[in-house]
């Protein structure tokens, strides 16, 4: 992680947006917020704390990967199974320029790393992934031959007017990956149960429900996320 506040970098950004959110209710939206905290935990689990920051973000969250478009692509790939379990999510994914923001490095993160991304799942369909051009460019460079698994998907153009040409994962990936992602769905559910919960707990003094699964269930969902590939 750069060190100072100004640093610029490049890195991987996974933004999972959630459907129609600044149409639902506070309270549907708070359920969806603790929901959406449950799956980036469940999903991120295979990546470093080191190489990876979490930012929240007006419809969902930016999950930014450093040095691992592969990571990035599994991270948000398996962050839509949630969709099964009642969590309106799309994703978008791009690499791209960011810089620290605040007085302490880490707090919080900008730039047009972030900005394509959130623009790129403003374009997918509910329950869809799709990727920047740049995104698929990183992810060729590190691993030659991976890129195959996003084809084109057409070109989109932003409130902002930037045409932004976009990629999706073709049929036989989604084929291959549908049975090896059937066991974190079923994981996802435990998860955003207890995230349900625990919007709804007003004891303070108690742990709250959503630590305790997480704790409870940590060993296993970290030994499932690290055995399922993309």
């Amino acid at each position: 992680m750069p060190a100072s506040p100004r640093s610029s970098f490049h890195a991987s950004v996974v933004f999972l947006k959630i459907q129609d959110f600044a149409r639902r209710p506070a309270s549907e939206q708070a359920r969806l917020r603790a929901q959406l905290q449950a799956v980036v935990a469940v999903t991120a689990a295979e990546i470093a704390p080191a190489s990876r920051v979490v930012l929240d973000a007006a419809d969902g969250a930016a999950i930014v990967v450093l040095d691992d478009p592969r990571g990035a692509l599994r991270l948000g790939s398996r962050a839509l199974a949630a969709v099964a379990v009642g969590l309106p999510l799309s994703a978008g994914l791009n690499h791209g320029a960011l810089q620290l923001a605040g007085r302490k490095g880490g707090e919080g993160m900008t730039g047009d790393g972030i900005a394509v991304a959130a623009a790129v799942a403003a374009f997918a369909p509910p329950s869809k992934l799709l990727a920047s051009r740049s995104f698929r460019d990183a992810l060729a460079e590190v691993a030659p031959g991976q890129e195959a698994a996003l084809g084109s998907a057409g070109t989109f153009t932003d409130p902002g007017l930037r045409t932004h040409e976009v990629f999706g994962p073709n049929v036989r990936a989604i084929a291959r990956r549908s049975r090896r992602y059937s066991a974190i769905a079923a994981l996802l559910a435990v998860a955003l149960i207890g995230a349900g919960v625990a919007v709804r707990s007003s004891m303070p003094e108690r742990q709250p429900f959503m630590e305790l699964v997480m704790e409870k269930t940590q060993p296993y969902w970290r030994t499932l996320v690290q055995k399922v590939r993309y």
